[in-house]
């Protein structure tokens, strides 16, 4: 062999060696983790789930990478609760859908009137209670909670202004796959029809429904503004929201990791509540500038109807730790 060509023979396998391991990655994760939700870019939950990737990275060196889906990509949320069980996702944001999974104090994170207000949301989501129903979920379904995010009030809205649950008789009502809400609207003399979120403008523009219920986020977020006229202050949910993780896929991770998606999880969740509270502001003037009008109801008439509702709706387990939940001061 010729000596010059040896010599770049041999230049040429250690920039190919060099290359190589420069491309094996030292920064390649050891772990990638999927994140999917339902609201959009623009949502405060999607910055927040933003948030948590680059704190994940950040934190375990770029050892654990978080990749985040929004807009329903992995699928909606019951496919994606799935997902966590069967390993096609591993991080998701859900809540009162949760009943479904055979989760009867999950429910409690939704009940509609059990919340009155933002601080008493999070002295319970926060406390005692908040971990009872934390346990709950880790224990019977094997979702890990890391993180739960405080919801806008939920609000009625429609083509015709509604003041007093009398008003409701006929009207076909989008609302979420879960039984209570289900049987709480029916209460009220509403046809609630369960729907997955991502399906509902279309329904209203095309008047295969009437009305659906939602925080301000979610109908500024979704373009319902453009397709109803009129916002009920009815605030029957004043709720949380959890990210859960596949137990599964927490449990086999390093206790390393699973540390930075403990102290992740925080700065998520304190991230989120400082979007929060600035966000359902501006939602709210958004949907005033766009047209929607704001129609006070009787929320007492409301209130008892879905009272009842619940009482029938819930086992006396479900009773108890209502009763705990609106005790706590």
């Amino acid at each position: 062999m010729h000596p010059k060509f040896a010599l770049h023979l041999f230049l040429f396998l250690i920039a190919l060696t060099v290359t190589g391991c420069s491309d094996g990655g030292k920064n390649k994760p050891e772990y990638v983790l999927r994140f999917g939700h339902l609201a959009n870019s623009q949502h405060g939950w999607h910055q927040a789930s933003l948030k948590f990737a680059e704190e994940v990275k950040k934190r375990s060196n770029g050892r654990l990478e978080v990749k985040v889906y929004p807009n329903e990509q992995l699928g909606k949320e019951m496919d994606v609760l799935t997902g966590l069980l069967v390993g096609s996702a591993d991080i998701m944001i859900t809540g009162e859908s949760l009943q479904s999974w055979s989760l009867p104090k999950s429910i409690l994170c939704a009940t509609p009137f059990a919340i009155r207000d933002s601080d008493h949301l999070k002295k319970v989501a926060g406390g005692p209670l908040g971990e009872e129903i934390e346990q709950h979920i880790l224990d019977v379904a094997g979702f890990r909670p890391i993180a739960w995010f405080e919801r806008g009030a939920r609000n009625l809205t429609a083509n015709r202004p509604i003041r007093h649950p009398e008003e409701l008789q006929g009207m076909i009502l989008r609302v979420p796959a879960v039984s209570l809400y289900v049987d709480t609207w029916s209460a009220l003399g509403a046809k609630p029809t369960p729907m997955a979120f991502s399906e509902v403008f279309t329904a209203l523009q095309q008047s295969t429904i009437h009305g659906q219920e939602n925080p301000f986020a979610l109908i500024k977020d979704a373009g319902l503004y453009e397709v109803q006229k009129y916002c009920m202050l009815t605030e029957h949910v004043k709720s949380w929201a959890y990210v859960v993780m596949s137990n599964k896929k927490y449990e086999i991770l390093p206790p390393d990791l699973q540390q930075v998606i403990d102290e992740a999880a925080a700065v998520m969740q304190e991230y989120e509540h400082e979007l929060f509270l600035v966000q359902e502001k501006k939602d709210y003037q958004f949907l005033l500038d766009q047209g929607m009008e704001f129609i006070e109801v009787d929320k007492e008439a409301f209130r008892k109807a879905a009272n009842r509702a619940v009482m029938e709706a819930f086992d006396a387990d479900q009773i108890d730790l209502l009763n705990r939940i609106q005790q706590v001061e």
